[in-house]
Formats: C-alpha cells, structure tokens, sequence
C-alpha cells in the first residue's frame, strides 16, 4: 500500500494558482466552446466581479489630509 501525505497548505495554494492560470489561458475571452451552464457561471462570475468592492484606494481617498485622532 501506498502511503499517503497531505498536501501543504502552500502546495495547495500553487495547485489552484497554477489551475487558475490554465483555465484563463484556455478560456481567454471566447466561451462559445463551453457547455451552456460552464458559460452561465462565467458570465455570473464576470458580473460579480463587476460588482465587488474594490480595496484600492481612490486618488481622493490617497490625497485627503489626515485627521487628528
């Protein structure tokens, strides 16, 4: 029998990097090849991108003065 070694945590994390960089380098921006429900969750996908805050800071929001605490 084979033993069996859990993955690292940073193992993990380059397993779905590496996936990720696959499956856009293999969608690109043409999804007329996918099954109809892979297209419907992309298209989802793209507009709860649209949708989410975003963390970077505004030019405004970077150059207002401090305020005193």
């Amino acid at each position: 029998m084979i033993e069996q070694h859990p993955i690292t945590s940073e193992h993990a994390r380059a397993i779905c990097e590496e996936i990720g960089e696959r499956l856009r380098y293999a969608l690109r921006d043409d999804y007329a090849d996918l099954p109809p429900r892979l297209r419907e969750l992309m298209s989802r996908l793209a507009e709860l991108d649209c949708e989410a805050p975003t963390l970077v800071p505004t030019i405004e929001e970077m150059t207002r003065p401090l305020e005193a605490a």
